[in-house]
């Protein structure tokens, strides 16, 4: 079994499921008909941590799938570190997608999961989160990935917690934030619990990419040619 050439199948599928996946969202269009949440139109979509982060997830992915067709052609003789370390990156951030979604989300949200997996929100809260993690940890396993750069898989989550946390503290009124800028419910109890949730989701992200890092260097399926 030659896990490059599995893992660059995979890859190309994960980028042209989150092309179609946000065109979809950004649309309007449905093709479920159950109750929807989470769910925006236009550049609203932008808004969601779970648009941006498998957009990213997707870019990598291509990437990433260039860097194996470059190997698999002998241009290459390894792939470089740095691109498992943005491997590693994106997957933690669909990861936190996933785990959110199914952990926390689907026990506040009117409909529950059934309602934050209709349409888009299918690919983009589970086929494709599921997908990329499966293909980091049993297909992508790399040597040179350090524990070092485990701290990299928070960088994309800080990067939003920063914009999240900007909005929320703008749109505050005496206190209380309306749900239409705290779409997450972080600090529905007040907008100062957002000192507590933002510290948990951090530390959360982080064990995350550390978990995928040891997964990815347990290497449960052995190549060959």
């Amino acid at each position: 079994m030659n896990k490059i050439k599995i893992s660059l199948f995979f890859n190309i599928i994960i980028f042209a499921l989150t092309i179609v996946s946000v065109i979809i969202m950004f649309s309007g269009f449905t093709f479920m008909h159950g109750p929807t949440i989470m769910e925006a139109r236009s550049f609203n979509v932008f808004k969601f941590f779970t648009v941006d982060s498998n957009i990213l997830m997707g870019i990598i992915a291509i990437i990433f799938a260039f860097k194996e067709k470059q190997l698999l052609n002998k241009k290459i003789k390894k792939i470089p570190v740095e691109y498992y370390v943005l491997k590693l990156a994106g997957t933690v951030g669909v990861a936190l997608t996933f785990l959110t979604v199914f952990l926390y989300l689907a026990r506040i949200v009117d409909g529950g999961v059934v309602a934050l997996l209709q349409n888009s929100n299918l690919f983009l809260h589970l086929i494709l989160p599921v997908m990329s993690i499966f293909t980091f940890t049993l297909f992508e396993n790399s040597k040179d990935l350090k524990f070092k750069h485990v701290i990299y898989g928070i960088i994309p989550m800080t990067i939003y917690a920063i914009y999240y946390v900007t909005n929320i503290i703008i749109h505050t009124e005496n206190g209380v934030v309306s749900t239409v800028y705290d779409w997450y419910h972080f600090s529905q109890g007040g907008v100062q619990y957002i000192i507590i949730v933002l510290p948990i989701m951090l530390i959360f992200t982080y064990v995350i990419s550390l978990v995928l890092y040891f997964l990815n260097k347990v290497d449960l399926i052995k190549s060959s040619k």
